[in-house]
């Protein structure tokens, strides 16, 4: 009797938590889907794309180049070199001195030709929440374009959403390991409905700094 009366209780909870991890994902595709962009062409112009970090190198010989990265940096250099934006806050991890996501962002962009002075670093974007949200407190932006991997983009375009901001998004091409990035991305909007349920805010403040 006691082993059926846990089982039960595993069931309904496995149960529970898959309905929880469905229901997060349908609503945040449904409610995001006419805001994110694979066509140049159709995306609207916006003066900042808000471009979203991740590490640069696979595996911690850095030999080889992470391609979700890669495809950021060739996405956003297409959009600047397009018109689409004029210019390109990158947001990253800066958690230590040996892995600086916006440095290695700026030096591939700068590298590709996109000027300098047309870039800014945001050292604090610890998470998808925090890059948005320091996107519009701290740099100023309520209306931008989010740069990164579709499965990415609509979980950043439903935090702009839920926080009212006007956002679109360019989906860069997706990289090696899609269908691990997949689950965890699941797992990850789970968590991001936590914390705007507990409206959590950024873990860093600051000063304003001024995009122009």
């Amino acid at each position: 009797m006691f082993s059926r009366r846990w089982l039960l209780i595993i069931s309904g909870l496995t149960l529970s938590l898959i309905v929880v991890i469905w229901g997060a994902n349908y609503i945040v595709v449904q409610t995001t889907q006419k805001q994110i962009y694979n066509s140049i062409a159709d995306l609207p112009k916006n003066k900042v794309g808000l471009l979203l970090g991740t590490s640069k190198y696979l595996g911690k010989t850095k030999s080889r180049i992470n391609p979700y990265f890669q495809n950021r940096i060739d996405a956003a250099v297409a959009l600047y070199k397009a018109g689409k934006i004029e210019f390109i806050l990158v947001s990253g991890d800066n958690g230590h001195k040996d892995y600086n996501e916006p440095e290695l962002m700026k030096q591939d962009l700068i590298a590709r030709g996109v000027p300098e002075e047309k870039i800014f670093m945001d050292f604090a974007g610890f998470s998808t929440l925090d890059s948005i949200l320091r996107c519009r407190d701290i740099f100023g932006q309520n209306c931008f374009t989010i740069i990164s991997q579709q499965f990415h983009n609509e979980r950043a375009v439903y935090i702009a959403n839920h926080k009212n901001m006007t956002t679109v998004a360019f989906n860069a091409a997706d990289g090696n390991g899609y269908w691990v990035a997949s689950v965890r991305e699941k797992l990850a909007r789970v968590k991001m409905t936590i914390d705007l349920v507990v409206n959590r805010e950024a873990h860093f403040s600051g000063e304003t700094i001024l995009i122009k």
